[in-house]
């Protein structure tokens, strides 16, 4: 595995992301499932111990190629909002419902499958940011205010995942914008509902 030191080289960085290309392209093809190291080796171009001088394993560059991709989304939609509100709230419903869309053409054939691997991961990313978002101007913190806290940060974030996947799951019958415009009253009074505790 490659040091940290390491992944600021230039020719590291692009071996990374000829290895996350060429999966990419596998996922569209075959299952997640069916795809096997030596399968995105060769579609890199590159021989097995490069790969392995990358990631662990297949599950490694998923995980890779999904946090990444969910990262950029957010990032675009939360361009310049960083304090909580229901703005920046309905901001990040909307990357989530973006990474469920883009997640499903990514891996057609998998999405159900993918979809559960990685909510774990995803849910705690979308908690961490509510919590950063909702403690910005909050120092110091009462230990009762944390648990609060952290208690509706849990909440909006699996509500927001399992709405959005359900959404998209269900084939997108009304647009991401109608869906979250809708869902955000369910969301936001429940949250200041336990805000008002704080």
């Amino acid at each position: 595995m490659i040091t940290s030191k390491n992944q600021a080289d230039p020719r590291v960085k692009r071996t990374r992301q000829l290895l996350q290309d060429a999966f990419s392209l596998l996922i569209q093809e075959k299952d997640f499932e069916s795809i096997t190291v030596k399968d995105i080796a060769e579609k890199a171009t590159v021989n097995r111990a490069t790969f392995y001088a990358h990631f662990t394993d297949k599950f490694e560059i998923l995980e890779s190629k999904i946090t990444e991709s969910f990262m950029a989304i957010v990032d675009r939609r939360l361009s310049g909002h960083s304090r909580f509100s229901e703005e920046t709230m309905q901001l990040l419903f909307l990357a989530v419902c973006d990474f469920h869309q883009d997640l499903s053409a990514l891996c057609r054939r998998s999405y159900r499958s993918l979809g559960s691997i990685f909510e774990i991961q995803i849910k705690e990313k979308i908690q961490v940011l509510i919590l950063s978002m909702m403690t910005n101007d909050k120092m110091p913190i009462k230990t009762n205010e944390q648990f609060i806290m952290n208690t509706a940060a849990v909440m909006l974030s699996w509500g927001m995942y399992g709405a959005a996947y359900n959404w998209n799951s269900e084939g997108r019958q009304i647009s991401a914008e109608s869906f979250v415009a809708e869902s955000m009253p369910l969301v936001m009074n429940g949250f200041k509902q336990l805000m008002e505790q704080v």
